[in-house]
């Protein structure tokens, strides 16, 4: 493989969320995905919330299998693509929550 090709295939560099989150919200185009991140965030959220309430912290690894494995469903399975987590783990997870916020306040559309 030559230097051009490595470069066309390796991950986009970003300076800040701001530049990342159009990109995350590229990878996200599929609704079935959206939903599907949608689903596994809310039930992430409400595990991490029982872990609080109930003294129960294993619930919060738990939550993140649930949110994590949702989307990775999506990913695969209709999106046809790798998740953003793979690229920028810390990003990625940001970027998640700022679109079921979205989605939830009707700024995303729940359509394709």
């Amino acid at each position: 493989m030559s230097s051009t090709d490595a470069q066309a295939t390796a991950a986009p560099k970003f300076n800040s969320f701001a530049e990342f989150y159009p990109f995350y919200l590229g990878e996200h185009r599929n609704r079935t995905c959206r939903t599907l991140h949608f689903i596994g965030t809310s039930i992430g959220a409400g595990l991490l919330l029982t872990a609080l309430f109930t003294a129960q912290p294993w619930l919060v690894a738990v939550g993140l299998v649930q949110g994590y494995a949702w989307a990775w469903v999506g990913h695969f399975g209709f999106e046809k693509n790798k998740p953003a987590s793979f690229k920028q783990p810390l990003y990625s997870f940001m970027g998640d929550w700022v679109m079921w916020w979205q989605m939830l306040t009707g700024r995303i559309g729940w359509q394709g």
